[in-house]
């Protein structure tokens, strides 16, 4: 998942997305050799994730700039605690502030609430899953939060898992039909990828099962109760993975029904970024 190159890239755009044909306010007010430090201090609890991404942004801007950091990426942070401090030229600061921050703050905010939806299921054996509802561009920097945070990594993409869903199913004539067409390409195309198959219902299930050779069974927005049934019919013989409308509120009772995986959108598409300032010493 870690692609330097891309990372690297996307750094280059957003810098010259805000910066543009200079950052004339930074430029006027401060002698462009001007050297001086800051620091980040945290404003809120939470888990700290984006201070390495946060440091390639201070480097590849301006490879004179000096990061110490003080506290680590998955570390829990307080008000009032110091992240790191910068040092060198002003105008460099200034200028790579609002990105570092931006990359910081999302990816905090992300990892401090995959690591809510972690806690939840502790001691149990069902681990908490991401999945493609993030920001355009963004994928990469939120999967990684996510795993900062204790989360697990769903597929990427749609290049690195099939993913079996109702369009497919229903474009495909059926459960049955679409895995079978999918064995036959993977087999032409020389690909080896897990298949995951989504299922609403109990008889979706056992055609599923039925046909075989799949990897894991989704039990899509099914209730408490059902997904406890669901679980007991597949007997292990897959994994399993509880999707849709699953809150903090449930999340639990869903975990307690035995299921392997629950995957959560609003872990990177419903969350607020952690407060954190820059401050000139």
């Amino acid at each position: 998942m870690i692609d330097k190159d891309y990372i690297s890239n996307f750094i280059a755009n957003a810098l010259n997305e805000d910066i543009g044909s200079g950052d004339h306010t930074s430029l006027s007010c401060i002698p462009g050799e001007t050297k001086g430090k800051a620091r980040l201090i945290a404003k809120q609890e939470g888990i700290l994730a984006g201070v390495e991404i946060a440091r390639q942004v201070f480097s590849q801007f301006d490879t004179e700039l000096e990061l110490d950091v003080l506290i680590k990426d998955g570390s829990r942070i307080k008000p009032g605690d110091v992240i790191y401090e910068i040092s060198g030229k002003e105008v460099s600061i200034l200028q790579t502030e609002r990105l570092s921050l931006n990359f910081m703050q999302r990816m905090s905010g992300i990892a401090t609430q995959t690591a809510e939806y972690v806690k939840l299921v502790e001691g149990l054996k069902t681990k908490i899953l991401d999945t493609r509802k993030t920001t355009p561009g963004m994928r990469i920097f939120e999967k990684m939060a996510v795993k900062i945070g204790g989360g697990e990594n769903h597929r990427f993409g749609l290049y690195d898992m099939i993913m079996i869903k109702d369009n497919h199913k229903d474009f495909a004539g059926g459960a049955k039909q679409a895995i079978k067409r999918v064995h036959k390409y993977l087999k032409e195309k020389n690909i080896n990828l897990e298949i995951v198959v989504e299922a609403h219902n109990f008889q979706e299930i056992e055609e599923i099962m039925k046909t075989g050779g799949i990897k894991r069974i989704m039990i899509d927005n099914f209730s408490i109760e059902e997904t406890k049934k669901a679980v007991d019919l597949i007997a292990g013989k897959y994994e399993t993975e509880s999707s849709g409308g699953i809150t903090k509120a449930t999340l639990r009772s869903y975990a307690e029904c035995g299921v392997d995986y629950i995957s959560v959108g609003a872990l990177t598409h419903q969350i607020m970024s952690l407060d954190m300032s820059l401050k000139a010493l």
